[in-house]
């Protein structure tokens, strides 16, 4: 069993800013290769403290054998990590996926190239009992640290019980867990279950409720479990929404640190306003108003306007961004300019050393 050392383990908890990685294609969609490798420099320089690769964000069509990309992305964002010399922590996390056999497969693949951790998807198992997915967790847990991860319905998850969560919780070598049921009812569910468990104070909450990103992060939930209060909350986030404007992401997470830490009033109801606006970005990018149809081109088309991305091809053709998406990402950048990180990004590409 591979655990995460003590620098990373405290790293993760402290809370950090891990974006989930896109996929960089050409237009006749073959892997673009020196784009994907500068979007990992990218997230490196914007401050970020890890990477998540091979989410659903990279596409889960990289796994289909026609396409085989699985491996070369963990690959060279391992790589690219590696070339950095980084002399601070940073999470290398892979995605993980599919039946046990699956699971266990991509474990071993990612802790080849030394990823730290498996962001394990509950997804596409709609014919699974909860113990046979727990038990999934477990054999994924023997072989790497395990991020644990709620994903919504409306792509491709589904919804779990508290008993589940509380049997999830007490798994040992599961590190983290990233909730992204965009539900407040889901979302109490997982925080009661860990805030419960024996386990609490060793899993770190990620929030990955992209609509509601500030509010996970400035509220603590306190429960009275059989006479004791328990409390736990969000230390950082692992988002897709994160893929985009990295380095203001980054400056988010430290004003969101400081103002708990001080408990400044002032900076909290700022906060929240500035949640709202983030979460209208949001929409604007990962399209809800077309069941989030949109939301992998939406990210792309950010990129591709900062000259991070040549286009926003998906390996799926249908895949594009939704009528009118366009316009509402043209609305969002004119609304709110102080959520971007353009110059920033101008200053890297023009810095940038491959």
């Amino acid at each position: 069993m591979t655990q995460l050392s003590s620098i990373l383990k405290t790293h993760l908890q402290h809370g950090t800013v891990i974006p989930a990685h896109p996929l960089a294609l050409n237009a006749d969609r073959s892997l673009d290769e020196a784009r994907q490798r500068q979007l990992t420099r990218y997230y490196i320089a914007s401050g970020a403290g890890g990477v998540a690769v091979g989410v659903h964000s990279t596409q889960f069509e990289i796994r289909d054998p026609e396409i085989n990309l699985f491996e070369t992305v963990l690959k060279m964002a391992a790589e690219e990590v590696e070339k950095q010399k980084l002399e601070r922590p940073f999470l290398k996390i892979a995605g993980i996926c599919g039946s046990t056999e699956q699971a266990v497969a991509e474990a071993k693949l990612a802790l080849k190239y030394g990823y730290d951790m498996g962001l394990l998807s509950m997804g596409g198992l709609q014919g699974w009992t909860e113990a046979q997915i727990l038990e999934r967790v477990v054999k994924v847990a023997e072989i790497i640290p395990v991020f644990g991860f709620y994903l919504q319905p409306s792509v491709g998850g589904r919804i779990f019980s508290f008993d589940f969560w509380s049997k999830f919780a007490e798994i040992p070598n599961v590190e983290a867990i990233k909730c992204a049921s965009f539900n407040r009812y889901q979302t109490l569910d997982v925080m009661r279950a860990v805030a419960g468990s024996s386990r609490k104070d060793e899993i770190a909450m990620y929030t990955g409720n992209d609509d509601n990103i500030v509010a996970d992060l400035l509220t603590k939930y306190s429960f009275n479990i059989n006479g004791m209060i328990h409390e736990k909350e969000f230390v950082g986030g692992l988002l897709g929404h994160w893929a985009v404007w990295t380095q203001k992401a980054v400056e988010l997470m430290a004003e969101i640190k400081f103002c708990k830490m001080n408990q400044d009033e002032k900076s909290f109801h700022k906060l929240l306003t500035k949640g709202i606006a983030i979460t209208d970005v949001n929409a604007a990018l990962f399209d809800p108003a077309n069941s989030f149809h949109g939301c992998i081109p939406g990210i792309h088309e950010i990129l591709r306007r900062q000259g991070l991305l040549s286009g926003t091809w998906c390996l799926n053709p249908d895949e594009k961004l939704s009528p009118g998406q366009n316009e509402e990402i043209d609305r969002v950048y004119s609304s709110y300019p102080e959520l971007n990180d353009d110059a920033f990004v101008s200053s890297f590409l023009l810095n940038d050393k491959t």
